[in-house]
């Protein structure tokens, strides 16, 4: 199978070709629902490996490293590691130190150059991508200092170019790169090398794009504290690598995957010069790879199996270019638009339109249709995504006499405003001294709370005392949010998992402590369903890993044997579910959605501007009202009734 067009086929590729076919959950090109022998990647430009669970993503590419590792071992050479920061590569990090610790993995041979570090920068500081990588990799394994080179970010501005000359240099003397890693932005750019710049660019001073700021915003704790300058390695630089791993997880990568994969080479998207080299591979999570020509649309590219699922998305596509209803679309339509296999597969234009209008009807599920007096459990990551993303369907719940419990899996105190705990303060205070006399441990703990808050810089870690205060903010708007839903405290549990508590954005791993407390709560409750967040476009991966503690959990407790409870998916603030996807549709009336709102509404610290809003800067209750209306016009505009809103929903 030819992976692209003028790439011959990476290590890495036929290593994937190899867990596919031992059954582990990859897929190498084509699409799942393509004919064999079809090529699904004609349009991709680098190949492409579609990695649906992202241990296995890690593994793979760690695996690859350590290869190379060993086999410049055994011929007593040094390698030349390029290497990446941020959320995406760090589980290949953590691979690499479970290889080094269990199986001998040696780093002493390993040289390593950083793509990029912000500028001003201390190494110390606790942005610092020094700073990230000795507490992610270098300290956790025997690589020798001198052989690590990081831009050097606290540099006086007249010394930059000579340092980046310098770098440059040392490149060149260490044989050159043997292995980049890279992530992907939004934007496209690889390092920090930003929409426009060119192919021949080296290691410089540049000035960051206002999307990258924002995107770092939440790192920072506000996007007037994100650096406006870096040092990155060039464009050239990173081609100048013998092989290049670019990684990409999440719905919000989708697009510039794509435009990375099969869009033409373009100064915009740096990305898109990886198509230049001859020994690139992009690893992808489902979401990402979402909307790639094989998995958005494969029969644009060949012959494909017309399996329901993918009729009904084709269908559905098909209406939304036409612009007409299911039930209006012909056999004109079909025909240019490349379906016309679909209506040879069912007879006729009316057929398929029936069938795919049946199914998508089938979906909608009023109060009537949903379930009653069962035991669920809505696990909401953070203290807000219960009533954000389901508070229709979890007013419908209590409606319809469901012993409702709502577990709060993280305390979301690094969400809250200093200035909301300096206000709870100065409640406390106010009604200590005006109520109930003089206590010296309200002030005692005033006066150690305001003496930090005023030395406090953007990124500190907050005192024990601070973080307890923004938990109790959150935990109280949590209970707040849903007795509008009609429950109360005691239908509310906040588990405060560890992996959270670092009070830090970036979190540490899921560990056994934290799938044992949501294990403990299965065990208590019993529950017959349970709701779970499963989008995937949560800026700092909160809910993918909360999904993997309740995952783990449930196979602790229920096993393989064991009569599980229905698990319902739900998505939060950054996507929905769409239409197609979705397994239950959920109709929500004017003063139903109004309800869920006010629910919103409730978590005051959140209101306004979220310390973490991600790309969109409208509030939390804006994206519900127009995702939750938009997703009841799209059935609208497919000719299906006409409800004022709606949530969707994957029963996995």
């Amino acid at each position: 199978m030819s992976l692209a067009t003028g790439h011959s086929a990476a290590p890495d590729v036929l290593q994937a070709r190899s867990l596919a076919t031992s059954g582990g959950p990859v897929r190498v090109g084509g699409s799942p629902f393509a004919l064999d022998g079809v090529d699904g990647t004609a349009r991709e430009r680098i190949p492409t490996i579609i990695i649906d669970e992202h241990g296995a993503m890690a593994r793979l590419v760690a695996g690859r490293i350590a290869t190379l590792i060993r086999e410049r071992a055994a011929s007593s050479r040094p390698l030349v590691l390029g290497l990446a920061t941020g959320s995406t590569p760090i589980g290949v990090y953590r691979e690499l130190i479970r290889l080094h610790r269990e199986e001998g993995l040696s780093f002493r041979h390993v040289v390593t150059f950083n793509l990029d570090e912000y500028y001003p920068m201390r190494a110390d500081s606790i942005h610092s991508y020094h700073r990230f990588m000795w507490e992610n990799l270098f300290s956790l394994v025997d690589i020798d200092p001198v052989n690590v080179h990081i831009p050097d970010g606290s540099l006086a501005r007249g010394d930059v170019e000579t340092a980046c000359q310098a770098y440059e240099a040392a490149i060149v003397a260490a044989g050159g790169i043997d292995f980049q890693l890279l992530g992907i932005c939004k934007t496209g750019h690889i390092g920090f090398n930003e929409p426009g710049s060119g192919e021949t660019s080296r290691t410089r001073l540049v000035h960051l794009d206002s999307i990258t700021r924002r995107d770092a915003a939440a790192d920072f704790f506000g996007e007037e504290n994100v650096p406006r300058e870096a040092i990155t390695m060039g464009i050239a630089s990173i081609l100048g690598a013998r092989e290049i791993a670019i990684l990409a997880t999440g719905e919000h990568k989708a697009g510039v995957v794509r435009r990375a994969v099969e869009g033409e080479i373009d100064r915009a998207v740096a990305a898109t010069f990886l198509q230049r080299h001859p020994n690139t591979t992009f690893y992808v999570d489902d979401a990402a790879a979402a909307d790639l020509t094989r998995v958005a649309t494969p029969w644009l590219i060949d012959e494909v199996v017309w399996e329901e699922a993918l009729a009904v998305r084709a269908v559905t596509w098909l209406a939304a270019r036409c612009g007409k209803a299911i039930l209006k679309l012909t056999q004109h339509d079909y025909a240019e638009n490349g379906l016309s296999s679909l209506v040879a597969r069912h007879g006729s234009p009316g057929a398929v339109n029936g069938l795919v209008f049946n199914i998508l009807g089938a979906k909608i599920r009023g109060k009537s249709k949903l379930p009653r007096r069962l035991k669920t459990i809505c696990f909401s990551p953070h203290p807000d995504d219960d009533v954000i993303s389901m508070g229709g369907i979890l007013r419908k719940f209590v409606e319809n006499g469901n012993d409702m419990t709502v577990a709060y899996m993280t305390s979301g105190n690094i969400a809250v405003f200093d200035h909301d705990v300096r206000r709870y303060l100065d409640f406390l205070v106010r009604l200590d001294e005006e109520h109930m006399g003089r206590n010296a441990t309200v002030q005692e703990l005033a006066t150690i709370v305001q003496d930090f808050l005023q030395r406090k810089q953007p990124g500190d870690v907050d005192i024990p005392e601070v973080q307890d205060i923004k938990r109790i903010i959150r935990e109280s708007e949590a209970v707040s949010g849903i007795e509008v839903m009609g429950l109360s405290k005691a239908n509310a549990r906040f588990l405060n998992l560890p992996f959270y508590q670092t009070g830090k954005v970036r979190k540490d791993p899921i560990g056994p402590v934290d799938v044992a407390i949501v294990a403990d709560l299965l065990r208590e409750l019993q529950p017959e369903l349970i709701f779970v967040a499963g989008d995937l476009s949560d800026p700092h991966g909160t809910h993918r890993m909360c999904k993997e503690a309740i995952d783990r959990a449930l196979d602790d407790v229920y096993g393989t044997g064991a009569a599980r409870p229905e698990v319902w998916l739900y998505r939060g603030a950054w996507q929905e579910w769409p239409i197609t996807e979705a397994t239950v549709l959920v109709p929500l009336s004017q003063e139903e959605l109004t309800l869920k709102i006010q629910a919103i509404f409730k978590h005051q610290s959140q209101k306004d501007s979220a310390p973490f809003p991600g790309q969109d800067e409208r509030e939390f209750w804006q994206r519900v009202e127009q995702r939750n209306k938009t997703t009841a016009s799209q059935l609208d505009q497919l000719g299906l009734a006409e409800y004022f809103a709606m949530e969707a929903y994957v029963i996995a």
